[in-house]
């Protein structure tokens, strides 16, 4: 029989994701030997789709590894390297960054001492290995360690937590090298069993595209469930994704990105945990698709790149926040503390509101200089993960 190979990891949650992170010095020497290791520890392929037999969570905000390890540039205290673990497939994706698991990697980098912290704010430059972007993550450190305890609530998360602030530098091109990779804010797709489709596809933080709800039939605030049991509307966004994947230069497309969403203006609809919304909550209302499954909030990076979208004219999500004006002012407020400020660019989804700063200069020409959100973070549990053979 062969014996499991035992690493020594942690358990953590980051944002609305839970993930497995290594030490990359107590990985293999060579990389190629990671992605088995990392599916056989998560518990992937299961065709049952539960991953039982393995960390993961059967879906894919549950189904994720994080590496760390020293900087391999000058202005970075770590490098991080995302990997998204197929449920039903042996797949390990580093195709694109986990915004969630990011808010994770500063409280870790302290904690193990890779960065050192005196009590009060820590920040830690993150260099995100998948985009070859910065992020700073900026959280309170208590008594030498990560704080855990605070009175910030993040929808999707039971109680509340410390916050963690996440600037994302320069989050224009993160996969494709161009924050609107076709040249355009709206691209007219001919769609496999949909026909002709108008398309935002837009890169920053990850590569996006959005369609209108309505444009699918769809008013844009179902829930999780509503959308899983329409196979005809999941078949259609992935047709989508597929579609502006290709006008976006991937060749093959992954099975990552583009992320798919469709967007909705302000609609009243109740949350996941019971809670009513109204229009006056929110910008626009968006459902995300993550590798074929309806998310029940919405991933960070594609909440960065809703909140860039909804800055520049033209675009999708643009439109669909309408009369309510995201992206005309409060930009410089909204990066000073996103928190505080009820003119940020929010985004309704299945959970509640997401609030994005995103500070986009350049008119027709448009640059993104920055996208800031605020995440909680908690270590759950450390020790050793065991990798069976598959």
């Amino acid at each position: 029989m062969t014996a499991q190979t035992r690493l020594p990891a942690a358990f953590m949650r980051g944002g609305t994701s839970n993930a497995l992170v290594f030490h990359a010095r107590d990985l293999p020497g060579d990389r190629a030997e990671w992605p088995a290791l990392f599916c056989a520890a998560m518990g992937s392929p299961d065709p049952n789709g539960r991953q039982l037999d393995g960390m993961g969570g059967g879906i894919s905000s549950l189904s994720k590894v994080c590496v760390i390890g020293p900087p391999t540039r000058p202005d970075a205290d770590i490098d991080y390297t995302f990997f998204q673990i197929a449920v039903d497939r042996a797949e390990a994706d580093i195709s694109g960054n986990c915004g969630n698991m990011s808010s994770a990697m500063g409280p870790f980098a302290v904690d193990e001492g890779l960065v050192a912290a005196a009590d009060g704010e820590a920040v830690v430059r993150i260099h995100n290995t998948n985009t070859a972007r910065m992020i700073h993550a900026r959280f309170p450190v208590e008594n030498g360690r990560a704080a855990v305890n605070g009175d910030f609530s993040l929808p999707g998360v039971a109680g509340t937590g410390a916050p963690v602030r996440l600037d994302f530098l320069e989050p224009g091109g993160a996969s494709t090298g161009s924050l609107l990779p076709t040249g355009r804010p709206v691209d007219r797709l001919d769609i496999p069993g949909a026909g002709a489709l108008d398309v935002s596809i837009v890169d920053a933080a990850n590569l996006c595209c959005f369609v209108r709800a309505a444009d699918i039939g769809l008013a844009g605030v179902e829930t999780p469930a509503m959308l899983e049991g329409d196979a005809g509307a999941l078949a259609v966004l992935d047709a989508v994704r597929r579609a502006a994947g290709e006008a976006a230069g991937l060749d093959p497309v992954p099975g990552s990105i583009p992320k798919v969403g469709m967007v909705a203006p302000p609609t009243a609809f109740e949350t996941l945990s019971g809670e009513r919304l109204g229009p006056a909550d929110m910008d626009f209302s968006a459902r995300m698709i993550s590798v074929g499954r309806p998310h029940r909030a919405v991933p960070l990076t594609a909440a960065l790149c809703l909140g860039v979208a909804a800055r520049m004219e033209g675009t999708l999500v643009r439109e669909a926040s309408g009369a309510s004006g995201a992206g005309d002012d409060g930009a410089d407020a909204a990066i000073r503390d996103v928190r505080r400020v009820p003119r940020g660019v929010r985004i309704g989804h299945p959970s509640g509101i997401a609030l994005v700063a995103a500070e986009v200069s350049g008119g027709e020409r448009p640059h993104a200089e920055r996208a800031v959100v605020y995440r909680t973070a908690r270590r759950m549990m450390d020790g050793f993960v065991y990798a069976p053979a598959r």
